[in-house]
């Protein structure tokens, strides 16, 4: 996902060390194609339920009452939605134990979108930056994968506005080069970033306060998947890393002591799930989370990943404002 705004990241168990995590994490590497093998993922229990198949005295209670009634054709026959997703991103995206089964916020909200439309969601692990144009290219039916929706981005994919996230600042633990937020504290300092994203791109902007301030610029180290960025941070090749504010948390958590965070939450927008503008699959993926919404299912779902302080009330299309 102000001045500043240009979030196009642009884009657990816990039981998982973040030696692991951040060595690579108990999720694997993202591979620089764009695709690896599918892993299936069955439909929470949560969001189960058969949709209603009442007759409706109009086309909008009708999507109300059975968002499957809006699915075009070809996904309703083919009763699956392919999900493209970057299983680098812990809690939201990654990894199990077993280095096969992807698992994660985004991909328990998708397996329960899937099954209010009476579809089974398959996951794909894909990297990050080749997701939209895979999207493009009609390769994946949508993506769940932490995408902040912005105004570039709706001018290729449709979003439905699912989640809201800020970003965030890691560093060693007691913070030794004194970072105290996206200011000038990070002039002449190296931050490990995932290429593709949000914080990717903010980079030059950044740099670009601290040169016209006379200070030295800021370097960008990007790394094919999060891991790699974090990684850049606990080995000391990067002075800081920067993620989306539930991906740092979680990372610093899972490190024990190693890193923290510095300074606040900054620049929050909403997650968008990337969908192609064509075969029409949006109004069905909204009308299937905003019966999520009001059943419960969907704050089940954020609950079990302590993320329910980005929940939302009302799902909308492409609601970027930047």
């Amino acid at each position: 996902m102000t001045a500043l705004r240009l979030r196009p990241r642009t884009q657990a168990a816990g039981v998982v060390a973040i030696a692991t995590v951040l060595a690579l994490s108990g999720c694997a590497s993202k591979k620089s194609t764009t695709a690896t093998s599918p892993t299936s993922a069955a439909p929470s229990a949560a969001a189960s339920a058969a949709p209603s198949t009442a007759a409706a005295p109009s086309a909008a209670a009708s999507s109300a009452a059975d968002p499957a009634s809006l699915l075009p054709a070809a996904i309703k026959t083919a009763g699956v939605l392919n999900i493209a997703t970057d299983a680098s991103y812990a809690p939201n995206e990654y990894f199990d134990t077993d280095g096969k089964t992807i698992i994660g916020l985004d991909v328990d909200l998708g397996n329960a979108i899937a099954a209010k439309l009476g579809l089974k969601a398959n996951f794909q692990n894909v990297t990050f930056a080749a997701i939209i144009p895979a999207l493009a290219a009609s390769k994946y039916d949508l993506s769940l994968s932490s995408f902040t929706d912005t105004k570039a981005r709706e001018a290729t994919v449709d979003f439905v506005d699912y989640f809201n996230a800020g970003e965030s600042l890691m560093v060693l633990a007691g913070n030794p080069k004194g970072v105290t937020g996206p200011d000038l504290s990070l002039c002449g300092l190296t931050i490990a970033v995932e290429k593709g994203t949000t914080e990717e791109s903010e980079i030059p902007a950044l740099s670009k306060k601290c040169t016209d301030a006379g200070k030295k610029a800021i370097t960008g180290l990007s790394s094919d998947d999060q891991n790699g960025a974090n990684l850049a941070l606990t080995s000391g090749r990067a002075d800081v890393g920067s993620a989306d504010s539930p991906i740092a948390a979680y990372a610093v958590k899972q490190l024990a002591g190693k890193i923290q965070l510095a300074g606040q939450i900054y620049e929050t927008a909403p997650y968008g799930i990337a969908i192609p503008k064509t075969p029409g699959l949006a109004p069905a993926i909204k009308a299937a989370l905003a019966a999520m919404i009001a059943d419960g299912s969907y704050k089940t779902v954020l609950d079990k990943w302590g993320d329910d302080a980005g929940a939302i009330t009302t799902p909308v299309i492409n609601g970027a404002t930047s």
